[in-house]
């Protein structure tokens, strides 16, 4: 394990006030996405999209990293250029997504825990090889009080996956995104999020201090504090960045090499809003980098705006760079609603 490489290139993801996009979406839910607006749901499709993404022109203003899909990382743009080598062209750091997705937890009602441990050092290898400079793995945590979710045995379960996955990428020279979510699904207060987020990242910061991973060469990629969905109070936005900013102060070592929030399911107006409440309101306390690791908070308004035609790629770009740079913007602290295009 070289630490400073690792250290360096967890930095190189949220510098200069940028963020990460996440475009590791899987097939199935790639599809989906392409199925709701009419778009053919094919290989050859999942890569006009993609190629859309990685070749549009300034998004490595914003982006200082982008995860990929396996698929992606195996084929190559339009212009013949594998996605991973054209990523680094264009000065965004190329990583890609390594777990294979959340299971039944045996003998706990509902919950979940994420598997794809066997055989992860040679894959690491290989993508290493092909390019890869960091990776991604996502624990899913479902509040639902009813079942007595989420447990002891699913925080500890998963904070050991994520802490033995960001063992092995560091020993393969891969910066780890460590990613515990705590969905926003349900109806509980943003109090309850606090709490079992709390919970979460002590499991998670323990398994990581056992399996020895360098705190400074990774990055967490957490939920924000929100309230659910279907709560019938919906918090401000700077009681969010209140509430989100003083529970990772309290639970996240200073020396992580940064924070790179998901969305989680909120809107792209709202999880602009609130990160740049966090920097307006509690800039000048944070110990880490506070960026972005956005989906479909990023990509949506260019999928609409693509919908699988080739007419329409360079709108759709345009509204990828938009929305990457209104984050950036959120993390300078001067993002403000006003911003945002009607459509």
């Amino acid at each position: 394990m070289n630490e400073e490489t690792l250290k360096a290139t967890a930095a190189a993801l949220t510098a200069d006030g940028k963020g990460l996009l996440a475009m590791d979406e899987s097939n199935p839910t790639a599809d989906k996405r392409f199925a709701a607006l009419g778009i053919p749901q094919t290989p050859e499709m999942r890569r006009a999209y993609r190629d859309m993404i990685v070749t549009a022109p300034g998004l490595s203003e914003s982006i200082g990293g982008a995860i990929l899909f396996d698929e992606t990382i195996r084929t190559s743009t339009f212009a013949d250029v594998p996605f991973a080598q054209a990523l680094a062209k264009a000065g965004i750091v190329p990583g890609i997504k390594v777990d294979a997705g959340a299971r039944p937890l045996a003998l706990h009602d509902g919950e979940l825990v994420t598997e794809g441990l066997d055989g992860l050092r040679e894959r690491l290898a290989e993508y290493s090889k092909m390019g890869a400079r960091f990776a991604k793995w996502r624990a899913v945590i479902t509040i639902a009080d009813a079942k007595g979710a989420p447990s002891g045995g699913c925080f500890e379960a998963n904070a050991q996956a994520l802490a033995r996955y960001a063992a092995l990428c560091q020993e393969a020279g891969i910066v780890p995104i460590v990613e515990p979510e705590v969905l926003m699904d349900g109806a509980h207060a943003l109090a309850r999020c606090a709490e079992v987020t709390e919970r979460a990242l002590h499991f998670v910061f323990d398994a990581l201090r056992t399996q020895r991973v360098l705190l400074e060469g990774m990055i967490l990629k957490p939920n924000m504090v929100v309230p659910g969905l279907k709560c019938p109070v919906q918090d401000s936005v700077e009681d969010v960045a209140d509430a989100t900013v003083r529970l990772f102060r309290r639970a996240v070592p200073a020396a992580v090499g940064g924070i790179a929030f998901l969305s989680g399911g909120q809107s792209a107006p709202a999880a602009s809003a609130r990160l740049n409440a966090m920097h307006v309101r509690h800039g000048d306390q944070l110990p880490w980098p506070l960026a972005f690791s956005f989906a479909r908070a990023i990509q949506d308004p260019a999928m609409k705006a693509w919908a699988g035609r080739k007419e329409n790629v360079a709108a759709a770009q345009k509204a990828l760079v938009e929305r990457a740079r209104l984050n950036r913007l959120a993390r300078r602290g001067e993002y403000t609603a006003a911003m945002e295009t009607p459509r």
